[in-house]
């Protein structure tokens, strides 16, 4: 009994060997064929895309259902979906909203936006968090915190940060708009 669970035999080792490092061939070749974009950490469809090719490839490897060509087949779908998608969200403008999350300002010249940290589900302390790994050890250093598309959060420090044309142009706030005041006790807000 405990033979089997430790080793079923030099078959099924070969064919995880065997059809493994060929699964693993044919998903690079697939994403090098499809271009940079797919595996490309931008919005919720990449990472689908890749976190289903990591799956495939392990299907492909470890389950004796699944064959080579379907394994293939499967990779193939999934980076002509995501072709696809990335393609319309390009040249389709409705398309490109449903699909594409939008930035976010979650704190701006010292002041906290409570109902951006809410509506992402974003604490005040993984700002600040995100402030101290950027180098930065004081809040009134930092002019903008952006919660970007991909989920991660960009630092931009007030002497990098003169005209905002690189931020979210529809939550540009002036100094004397009403959010909330920076705390940064780190409560979900």
């Amino acid at each position: 009994m405990i033979a089997g669970v430790l080793f079923d035999g030099w078959a099924d080792f070969g064919r995880v060997i065997g059809v493994g490092a060929a699964g693993y061939v044919l998903t690079v070749i697939a994403v090098r064929v499809a271009g940079k974009r797919t595996l490309a950490k931008l919005n919720a469809f990449d990472l689908v895309v890749t976190v289903a090719l990591g799956s495939v490839l392990a299907t492909i490897a470890l389950s004796r259902e699944v064959s080579l060509s379907e394994g293939a087949g499967a990779i193939g779908l999934l980076v002509v979906a995501q072709w696809f998608v990335s393609w319309a969200s390009v040249h389709v403008s409705w398309f490109g909203t449903a699909v594409r999350a939008e930035p976010s300002i979650v704190y701006d010249r010292g002041r906290f936006d409570d109902a951006a940290l809410t509506r992402n589900r974003v604490l005040r302390a993984e700002v600040v968090q995100a402030i101290r790994a950027s180098g930065c050890g004081d809040l009134e250093l930092v002019a903008v915190v952006v919660l970007e598309t991909d989920g991660s959060l960009s630092v931009v420090t007030a002497d990098r940060c003169d005209t905002r044309t690189a931020l979210p142009s529809h939550e540009s706030r002036s100094p004397t708009d009403p959010v909330a005041t920076a705390d940064t006790k780190g409560q979900h807000v």
